[in-house]
């Protein structure tokens, strides 16, 4: 069962953790539609869910996830907050996602 992706309803609010590292995230934006969550290889947990024993970091995706920083798709369809860091790279439907760059602001000269 380790490693497993699970198709699920992503909303704003909801709370993941991963099964294989410490990282914890927010939804703050999301799609329509069911998509594959994922961290460090395995598939996402909701809040309150016990990862599986069995679970692994794929040392692939054994990215850095950093606390405080939002992560985004190619087209920003999807935004999480990282509210606690890890060891392991979060993917959306198979795609590693990205650290939301700053928008830059406009002078005020």
């Amino acid at each position: 069962m380790s490693n497993t992706v699970l198709n699920v309803v992503l909303k704003a609010g909801a709370r993941f953790k991963s099964a294989v590292c410490d990282a914890q995230v927010m939804v703050i934006k999301a799609p329509p539609g069911e998509h594959s969550l994922a961290c460090g290889g395995a598939a996402m947990l909701a809040a309150a869910a016990t990862a599986p024993a069995d679970a692994t970091l794929d040392p692939a995706l054994a990215g850095e996830t950093l606390i405080g920083k939002r992560y985004v798709n190619a087209d920003e369809s999807l935004e999480l907050l990282c509210t606690k860091g890890g060891k392991g790279t979060l993917v959306l439907d198979g795609t590693p996602l990205e650290i939301k760059q700053a928008k830059q602001l406009p002078s005020s000269d």
